[in-house]
């Protein structure tokens, strides 16, 4: 069944795209979440003017996280963290510390963009790749420093 999108639904389409679907998807989910009408001509004219606009949105939205991917490309957040003699954290680094850590030096990094290949659970320095959008990528090096111990602590030892 042909539907005309009112809505931009993910790894479907956008706003005013015409998509083929099955009819229990149109049927059960699309129509009656207002988020599809079916194709006709005159939905077709009614909704062109939103998707100009929705368009340009896109592509103003795709140009922002291009400077900020470029802004942010090669920076440096440096974390402290609780950690043994060897080396190893007591826990693991987060997305969402390196991305408050480069939030905190002025760069537009939201948590879910943060990508670990892998879980940071050693000092040193690891490369983190952040991807803004497909294709728009950055990668930033993380420096993880073991957390210095109180000089309480330290006595106590």
């Amino acid at each position: 069944m042909k539907v005309l999108l009112c809505e931009d639904i993910q790894k479907l389409g956008w706003l005013g795209d015409i998509v083929e679907v099955s009819e229990g998807y149109a049927r059960n989910c699309l129509l009656p979440q207002g988020l599809a009408k079916p194709a006709t001509e005159a939905s077709i004219r009614a909704i062109a003017e939103e998707k100009a606009k929705r368009a340009e949105l896109r592509k103003l939205e795709g140009k922002r996280r291009e400077e900020a991917a470029k802004a942010v490309e090669g920076a440096e957040a440096v974390l402290a963290a609780k950690a043994n003699e060897q080396g190893h954290l007591f826990g693991s680094v987060t997305a969402r510390q390196i991305a408050a850590n480069l939030r905190s030096q002025g760069f537009e990094v939201a948590d879910e963009i943060v990508h670990l290949p892998e879980h940071i659970k050693e000092v040193g320095t690891h490369a983190v790749t952040l991807q803004f959008h497909e294709g728009v990528t950055a990668t930033v090096n993380v420096v993880v420093v073991p957390e210095q111990q109180s000089e309480q602590e330290a006595d106590d030892s």
